[in-house]
């Protein structure tokens, strides 16, 4: 094993979490960058057209880490985690995988409008449920689990994707204020 490996693997899961909590504000900016990029879909599709807010939502997805790491920053957080931190590649699997999925939620769009939004809680939700482990704490399992829940509920009722884009903005808003309230309480090692 090089000496470059043993850096790499030397980091335990407690103190890369830690890591990932410290540099992104245990991922508080990057849940409310989303939430804004739903509201703005959801104003879209209230005002414009429905197809032009699944597009609205894949383009404001797109700047959700760099508006994310903007407030982070504001938040005098360094947006960037150790480069020996192991669960880094579980970051980029989980972002590759949610890529790859809103391709599927864009050809459930053109068979069922009213699936779209539905179709991206599922996604997003499991994506956060990756999140319980990249930050250590069981927040995430609830976030993911309200958002694939609201996905379930919207599609049994066939609600509007105005209604499906305004629940994700909204239940998004809600734990990134419960996430930015548990965090600045505690304080980050230095």
């Amino acid at each position: 094993m090089t000496a470059t490996q043993t850096e790499t693997h030397s980091m335990s899961i407690a103190d890369a979490q830690q890591d990932m909590c410290t540099a992104y504000f245990d991922g508080a900016p990057g849940i409310l960058s989303s939430a804004l990029a739903w509201m703005i879909a959801g104003f879209v599709a209230l005002y414009m057209s429905s197809q032009q807010a699944v597009w609205a939502l894949f383009i404001g997805g797109m700047f959700i880490y760099p508006v994310s790491i903007v407030f982070t920053k504001a938040l005098k957080r360094s947006g960037k985690h150790n480069k020996n931190n192991p669960l880094a590649s579980l970051a980029m699997a989980s972002t590759f995988w949610m890529i790859l999925m809103l391709a599927l939620a864009y050809v459930v769009s053109l068979y069922r409008m009213d699936l779209f939004f539905p179709a991206m809680l599922f996604i997003i939700g499991g994506r956060y449920l990756t999140f319980s482990t990249l930050y250590g704490t069981r927040i995430y399992w609830f976030c993911g689990g309200v958002l694939i829940l609201a996905g379930y509920l919207l599609a049994n009722n066939n609600a509007s994707p105005v209604i499906g884009a305004f629940t994700g903005a909204s239940i998004e808003a809600i734990f990134a204020a419960i996430i930015f309230i548990t965090s600045a309480k505690a304080k980050p090692k230095n």
